[in-house]
């Protein structure tokens, strides 16, 4: 059986890793400074989902707002992104670049997903949403770009369909068209992240600067975006005749019953349009103009006595959408303020502007090309800081057996990455395998309730000529780095 999965973040561990955090220039991205303290994000992101899920969540959210660490994640997510679209392309087009494994490339583009993750988490305190202070419109800048991406490809069809990667694949670790693809797959994810971080900032719309609901109502008109995003609905689609939606890192066939169910994205998208639309704060400062009544009163056609069922604060938006369609609401008052604008976006292009290529070639020299050692070396620290126990803490699900689907309690124990019924083979059911074992066993008729043990048991023995190519080459992986 698993052992018992980790506890909370000790109050000591976690200032250890919340107090060196900072900000990084962009040509130091993936260096060895760098890659520290990505490894303390990585932790604080999942010790943070622990503690929330046990309730203690305060601990570490006294900390980022003492130490004044939200501003500094906020820069270092916007410094991944500007090195996503203005480094890796770069990168990606050099033709004398063949780099020995994409890994330490990868976990470049996996570290803003690893932040808004953490921010995801922890914005949910109002706390931390006022400790941002004035990045605060630099995250609420960063998720329009991201749900303005999200609701682009939605119009193309159905985006962030997990890869299907091939056992020849896993055993080509140097392919950067294999890494773009993954960086496609993973910036759906990162933008439905956005979207929630978005909707726990319209939360605290009472505590936020003028600034900020300028920036949301009028700048980037977040309502009409929204509702463009219910329209399209990027995280639901038809595939074979079934209806598929995107939930907790995966797609889920949805059974008939449970298609008319809101999903966690849905409610998100609603609790945001509720609290711009309907909240004291917002709604005297919102233009209902002719495009802007005509893009919200869509939203009709949404608001079912089903979906209203599933969340009761929905009644209050159909009141209101009613009274819209009839009234011509009085335009906000033109007042002369001196707006606040992000300024972490700007400040990097400016600083790097023309020099994306000098800085991919010099990250190719001294970071994306490291010895074979280096590797070791990093791969050894990689391995300690995502332990399968933590991992398997984090499983929003307990893990099913991979053959029959029933509760699972042990995993292959060479790649450690498959889950079973029961790790006990055939031949400990039934002996050696011959005649007289399977009638004992049952599986020749009699014996019912023993066949169905014999069954059980024999669910990785059965999956083992599928599973094998890549067990296999998994196995080698974990051996080299256990050998270091």
């Amino acid at each position: 059986m698993a052992a018992a999965g980790p506890g909370p973040l000790p109050p000591a561990e976690a200032e250890a890793l919340v107090r060196p955090l900072q900000g990084t220039e962009l040509r130091d991205v993936g260096g060895q400074r760098w890659l520290q303290q990505h490894e303390c994000v990585e932790k604080l992101n999942m010790y943070a989902i622990l503690n929330a899920s046990m309730g203690q969540e305060q601990l570490l959210t006294e900390l980022l707002v003492t130490y004044a660490k939200i501003p500094v994640l906020i820069g270092e997510l916007i410094t991944v992104e500007i090195w996503k679209h203005k480094v890796f392309p770069v990168l990606c087009r050099l033709e004398d670049f063949k780099p020995r494994s994409t890994f330490p490339i990868y976990v470049v583009l996996h570290h803003e997903a690893s932040i808004i993750n953490l921010l995801e988490t922890v914005f949910f305190h109002k706390e931390i949403c006022t400790s941002a202070e004035d990045s605060i419109l630099d995250l609420i800048d960063y998720c329009h770009r991201k749900l303005t991406l999200l609701a682009a490809r939605s119009t193309n069809g159905p985006t962030g369909i997990p890869l299907e990667l091939r056992p020849e694949e896993l055993a080509d670790p140097s392919s950067m068209q294999e890494l773009q693809k993954q960086a496609e797959t993973m910036e759906f994810e990162i933008s439905l992240k956005a979207l929630s971080v978005l909707r726990f900032i319209t939360d605290q719309v009472e505590s936020l600067p003028l600034s900020a609901l300028t920036r949301m109502l009028k700048t980037h008109n977040l309502p009409c975006l929204l509702v463009e995003l219910l329209e399209h609905c990027p995280w639901s689609c038809w595939e074979a005749g079934k209806l598929k939606k995107f939930e907790n890192g995966r797609w889920y066939v949805m059974p008939p019953e449970d298609q008319v169910k809101m999903t966690k994205l849905d409610g998100q998208v609603w609790l945001a349009l509720l609290n711009l639309l309907l909240s004291p704060e917002c709604q005297p400062k919102y233009h209902f103009d002719g495009f802007n009544r005509s893009q919200l009163l869509k939203l009709r056609g949404f608001l079912t006595d089903v979906l209203i069922d599933q969340l009761p604060n929905l009644a209050e938006m159909q009141r209101f959408l009613s009274h819209l369609a009839v009234t011509e609401p009085v335009p906000p008052k033109k007042d002369l303020i001196l707006e606040q604008v992000p300024v972490i976006w700007d400040h990097i292009l400016k600083k790097n502007k023309g020099k994306w290529e000098a800085i991919a070639k010099h990250q190719v020299k001294h970071i994306f090309s490291p010895t074979e050692e280096e590797l070791k070396l990093q791969a050894h620290r990689w391995a300690q800081t995502y332990s399968l126990d933590m991992m398997e803490a984090l499983a929003p699900e307990q893990p099913r057996c991979r053959v029959c689907g029933a509760e699972a309690a042990k995993r292959c124990s060479r790649c450690r990455n498959e889950w079973y019924c029961t790790r006990r083979g055939k031949k400990s059911a039934c002996g050696s395998g011959g005649a007289g074992d399977r009638l004992r066993c049952g599986s020749w008729g009699g014996g019912s309730k023993l066949k169905l043990n014999h069954m059980a048991r024999a669910c990785q023995v059965q999956h083992w000529q599928k599973h094998k190519a890549a067990c296999n080459l998994m196995a080698g992986a974990l051996g080299r780095a256990e050998d270091l």
